[in-house]
Order: C-alpha cells, then structure tokens, then sequence
C-alpha cells in the first residue's frame, strides 16, 4: 500500500535540502511576507494553547463526571454514555475555541504594538 515512488522520491529530495528557512528575517521579507509569517506563528500559538487547554479541561470534567455517574444516583438513572461524552467533550471544545482566540488576539496586539513601536 505505501506511497507511490515518484511522491517518495519529491518527499526525500525535499527533506535533503541544505537550505534551511529562517523563521525571522524581517530584512528580507516583503511586508506582506512577514505579516503573513507573524499571522502563521500567531495561529501555530494559538493552536498550541488551545491543545494544552483541551487537554486539561478533558480530565478535569471527565473525572467528575464518572464519579458522579457512578455515586449520585440521579446521574446514574438519568446520564448514559453519550451524555457522558457530550458534558466531557462540550468542556474540551469550549476550552479550546477561548484559548485558542485568546492567544491568537493577544499575539496580534502584541504585533501590532511592535509594528507600531518600529514605525515611530
């Protein structure tokens, strides 16, 4: 099943190059170059913080949620598996989606102050 030769053989020659991109070199980049540059790390940040948040947020509603499904005898009767999933994943999703905004608008306050600082 694997990859065909051709795409294996584009894939080796592209990780055998000896030119290796510099994540920040404002000299020689377009202005439009680096302001996509800066919007790629701020989403990439982004995305980190919402994955760190996630996680956190699927133990700390997981946890409660099975013990109480298996001590409080309302949630016992009344919550199956999906609604288990749903309160555990609802929890995941929202912290997510806010951290990874936050991170995101903050990182592109914290450019445009730079851009600013430069200018004057």
């Amino acid at each position: 099943m694997g990859l065909p030769s051709d795409m294996r053989d584009a894939w080796r020659r592209r990780r055998e190059s000896f030119v290796i991109a510099s994540p920040q070199e404002p000299s020689t980049l377009t202005l439009a170059e680096q302001r996509a540059l800066n919007s790629k790390r701020c989403t990439e940040e982004g995305v980190r913080a919402g994955i760190k948040a996630a996680s956190i947020a699927c133990v700390a509603s997981a946890v409660p949620t099975l013990i109480g499904v298996r001590v409080i005898p309302w949630a016992k009767a009344n919550l199956n598996y999906t609604a288990q999933a749903l309160i555990i994943s609802a929890a995941s999703i929202a912290a997510y989606f806010i951290t990874a905004d936050k991170t995101i608008l903050e990182c592109a306050r914290r450019n445009s102050i730079a851009k600013y600082d430069r200018s004057t």
